[in-house]
């Protein structure tokens, strides 16, 4: 009992735990209208010309609305950004967030969706319009079946790379018979998590060795949240 009265608080708030509470408490601000704008002064850029220890990596959505220094109410070199259309990873995004694992020794990754995302609106045009290509033609409904049988394979060959990317997200949200747009949100988060870590042995490591804890989040458009998903 004795320990835990006194357990050093600087090693408490520089565990990936610590920084998500820190991140989340100036999201708070942030949408109470108070934020505090933190090391944004002259004096923290020239203390940073040098050198960055950003506390936690951030890949999201490229919308502007949706900029992360802001919403988290973050200051200068706190946080590693990485942002395209509905947070699509390709090679230069996982490089570029093993960078910030590996080299700049980031405790806290955060894959951030949001409310009335665009990619997802365009995605899911994309992917009606695929199911009518697909069924245009069967006279009942277990032809429509048979012609959509193997719709994953063909989002997956597809020119489109919001269809390839986002649109499967949103096949695998149907095939969960979830239908909202909040829903194809949230499943593309959670996706983007998993193929994050199928794809980088570096991330692998981190996480095996307690380096790394990734999370998902939704920011919300019209409250100005935060919203933690838990999968």
């Amino acid at each position: 009992m004795a320990d835990e009265l006194f357990v050093d608080q600087d090693e408490v708030e520089g565990t990936a735990s610590g920084v998500w509470s820190r991140m989340l408490a100036g999201n708070r601000r942030f949408a109470e209208g108070k934020p505090e704008h933190p090391n944004r002064g002259a004096e923290a850029r020239e203390a940073l010309v040098d050198t960055h220890a950003p506390e936690a990596a951030i890949l999201s959505c490229s919308d502007a609305r949706v900029s992360p220094d802001i919403i988290f109410d973050a200051g200068i070199g706190d946080l590693f950004t990485v942002r395209t259309a509905g947070q699509v990873i390709d090679d230069a995004v996982i490089a570029s967030l093993e960078y910030a694992v590996d080299v700049l020794g980031v405790r806290l990754l955060v894959v951030l969706g949001h409310q009335n995302c665009g990619a997802i609106k365009q995605a899911c045009k994309e992917y009606e319009a695929l199911l009518h290509e697909l069924t245009a033609d069967a006279e009942d409904s277990l032809m429509a079946a048979d012609s959509i049988s193997d719709i994953d394979e063909r989002i997956c060959d597809s020119d489109s790379i919001m269809l390839r990317t986002v649109g499967f997200s949103i096949w695998q949200a149907h095939e969960s018979e979830l239908e909202s747009a909040e829903d194809f949100e949230r499943v593309h988060i959670a996706r983007t998590i998993e193929q994050l870590v199928e794809r980088s042995e570096v991330i692998q490591h981190a996480l095996a060795e307690d380096r790394l804890m990734i999370t998902g989040a939704r920011y919300q458009l019209d409250t100005g949240k935060v919203e933690v998903l838990s999968f």
